[in-house]
């Protein structure tokens, strides 16, 4: 009888190939999946599964780990919601290479483009490196619960190669657009997964200066990933406002034609477009059927600013009577907040500020909502701030305050910005759906005073598998969901060793009580280098994670294993 190192015994199998859920058993030996179906043998351990998804663990290709990675063993809070692999170095944004002189631009750039505190970086940062293949031997030496990869980002490089001309957006010469891409050549080589860029005007640095990349010419990008596509691997990633789409999307194809690599371009709806990311969606299309690899990483809900006392932002944050407080601790903020003569002395100016954004057309409080626990990712209008402040006859301005000092002041406000343009998710649903997109954008480890969204994998689940209001539209296949966040994204960056519950795969998997599978509202903790915040979210019903054979999380709480690895390059089975 085969003895094995761990069976799950009788889960509903969500193998990631979208095929049906069906009842199996998931045989581990090692670091590998050495079988699925009615299996005989016994096992140094054995998890009961009856009535819980089996799924291969996440795979979230969008984070912001390249800080955290080098100081923390736990990458929280992906690892949470069933992430067992982490891709970071997108947007064109990291730590590698980087002279030593240029250190601090750095983390400028960081701060200023992901939220991430600039005192966080500036003591938790060994900067054991200059080259990148240097940045990854550091990665590699703290053990980790996860795996994660990195990617070469364009606004170090740019730094490194060109100095303040790099940083200054000037043109890059022939000689420095060869030397670019021999460096991110080498970084492919020595395991970076691939290459990024930004070009958004909403990335700038801590002093809001715009990321080195913004106006990188066509020949710069094609030159780097011609030479990136040398070493037959590595994958593109691009942020892009697409504010002339055509010209934009003909310098991608460009990119993959010279480099014979896939590429990935980050797509939400804006509000100032609000049907331009159908117009990509044809696009990509159009590009796949002439041979191109090209998706798009689309985002599992609405990105949402979430404000509050604790957070980066208030409702109040720009007014003059807010910033008499902003310096304070949280303590004397709350008790200022709570002083009848302030709180009329701030309304006052605030109602002023509300009344001329009216005027114009333009309610700030119709797409502001509380968040509740579970929170509701796509509220109705009538559960908006200004919806509930006419129900109940008081000013927005008042209720939006009063709602901040709720729960100790510990309370948050959620304006969903991206993909809310229409007041609902359809056409996040749409995205999802199509046949050149991966779920993506999570931005863990990021923005992490405003932003929570490292529960996208969550909310595929939650939101769209099980809960949406069926009057909103139709939900999406639970095994299509899965499928999207394991295989989908594993293969959008070139790692075929995992994504799928099957023999031969890595054992990375998790076991989910879907019934009972709840988010919960994202809370402040104060537990980065230097006592710097970040917002986490933890969920419940993830019964057992593991990565590479070994459990690192049961019912939400970190075993103490620490088997994650840093993944150099594309993997295959």
């Amino acid at each position: 009888m085969t003895t094995f190192d761990l069976l799950i015994r009788g889960g509903v199998v969500v193998d990631g190939t979208g095929g049906p859920p069906r009842t199996a058993d998931v045989a581990v030996t090692c670091d590998r999946i050495v079988a699925v179906g009615e299996l005989e043998g016994t096992a140094t351990r054995t998890l009961d599964a009856d009535g819980a998804l089996v799924t291969p663990g996440f795979v979230d290709i969008h984070t912001h780990y390249d800080g955290q990675a080098t100081w923390d063993s736990q990458l929280l809070p992906s690892a949470w919601h069933g992430v067992t692999t982490v891709v970071f170095g997108n947007c064109g944004v990291g730590f590698a290479p980087v002279r030593q002189h240029d250190r601090e631009r750095l983390i400028e750039l960081m701060e200023g483009v992901e939220d991430i505190p600039g005192a966080a970086l500036h003591e938790g940062l060994t900067w054991e490196w200059e080259s990148f293949p240097e940045y990854l031997d550091a990665l590699e030496r703290r053990p980790h619960d996860i795996d994660f990869a990195a990617q070469m980002p364009h606004g170090a490089l740019r730094l490194y190669v060109m100095g303040e001309r790099g940083a200054n957006r000037e043109e890059a010469t022939p000689e420095e657009i060869a030397s670019m891409g021999e460096l991110v050549r080498q970084a492919v080589e020595a395991g970076a997964l691939g290459f990024t860029t930004s070009r958004t005007l909403n990335h700038r640095t801590s002093r809001g200066e715009p990321t080195p990349t913004l106006t990188a010419a066509e020949s710069e990008l094609v030159g780097i990933s011609e030479a990136m596509g040398m070493s037959g691997a590595g994958v593109l990633q691009v942020v892009t406002d697409f504010l002339d789409l055509h010209s934009e999307f003909s310098t991608f194809r460009h990119m993959v034609e010279r480099s014979g690599r896939p590429l990935s371009v980050s797509l939400a709806q804006a509000r100032q477009r609000p049907g331009q990311w159908r117009e990509v969606l044809d696009l990509l299309t159009e590009a796949n059927t002439d041979g191109l690899e090209m998706r798009a990483q689309v985002a599992a809900r609405a990105v949402g600013v979430v404000n509050g006392l604790q957070a980066t932002l208030s409702p109040f944050s720009f007014t003059k009577t807010y910033s008499e407080i902003a310096g304070l601790t949280f303590d004397e903020r709350l008790r200022a907040m709570r002083d009848p003569a302030f709180r009329e002395r701030l309304l006052a100016e605030e109602d002023a500020i509300h009344d001329s954004l009216m005027a114009k057309g333009q309610d700030r409080y119709a797409a502001m909502y509380p968040l509740a626990d579970p929170p509701d990712y796509e509220p109705p209008a009538t559960d908006s701030v200004s919806a509930r402040a006419a129900r109940l006859g008081v000013r927005p301005t008042a209720l939006a305050y009063d709602l901040l000092l709720t729960d100790e002041g510990r309370a948050f406000l959620y304006v969903p910005f991206l993909n809310w343009a229409d007041g609902d998710l359809s056409p996040v649903r749409e995205m999802l759906a199509h046949d050149h997109t991966v779920p993506g954008l999570s931005d863990g480890g990021a923005h992490v005073g405003m932003i929570c969204d490292a529960s996208f994998p969550t909310t595929l689940l939650t939101h769209w598998a099980r809960d949406r209001d069926a009057s909103l539209g139709p939900r999406l296949d639970v095994a299509d969901v899965i499928a999207g966040q394991t295989r989908g994204t594993a293969t959008a960056v070139g790692l075929l060793d995992r994504g799928l519950l099957a023999p031969g795969m890595k054992a990375d998997l998790n076991v989910i009580d879907f019934d009972n599978l709840t988010l919960r509202r994202p809370t402040m903790a104060f537990d980065l280098p230097a006592g710097g915040k970040r917002l986490l979210q933890r969920a419940e019903g993830y019964l057992h994670t593991v990565v590479s054979g070994a459990e690192i999380y049961a019912g939400g709480e970190h075993t103490g294993a620490l088997p994650g690895q840093l993944i150099r390059g594309a993997k295959e089975v």
